[in-house]
């Protein structure tokens, strides 16, 4: 399990790198950043919940994706205060866009279709 927990991690880490690296890169379109945060939080959910199924951690991922972008909604003093910091900025972002519900969702469906693949291919080279 602790192999499993430091290859997410690795994952997670290159996704974060990713997702810096498209928004210092004008040509790639901005829902691509975004579809890497879902990714990045996908790995993240996987560090604390390696053993899972896929599903169930796609869909927590997705449903905390969700949570975040609708929170944006919210606009108490001190939450607004917290986004004008480095960490808030990224983490809960700006302001809430249907756009970017539907670039987590790309983004999770894709690393959830992945990491299927990946596993199937592994389990018929083991038979």
């Amino acid at each position: 399990m602790k192999k499993f927990r430091i290859q997410y991690f690795i994952l997670f880490f290159c996704t974060i790198l990713l997702g810096i690296l498209s928004r210092k890169i004008s040509f790639i379109p901005l829902w691509i950043g975004d579809a890497l945060y879902a990714v990045m939080i996908y790995f993240l959910v996987r560090i604390f919940l390696p053993m899972k199924k896929a599903f169930i951690v796609a869909l927590f991922s997705l449903l905390l994706c969700y949570g975040i972008e609708f929170l944006q909604l919210y606009q108490a003093e001190w939450i607004i205060e917290l986004r004008k910091t480095l960490f808030g900025r990224y983490v809960l972002g700006q302001g809430f866009l249907w756009s970017d519900i539907l670039a987590y969702t790309f983004g999770i469906a894709f690393v959830f279709l992945i990491e299927k693949i990946t596993f199937n291919q592994l389990n018929q080279k083991s038979e």
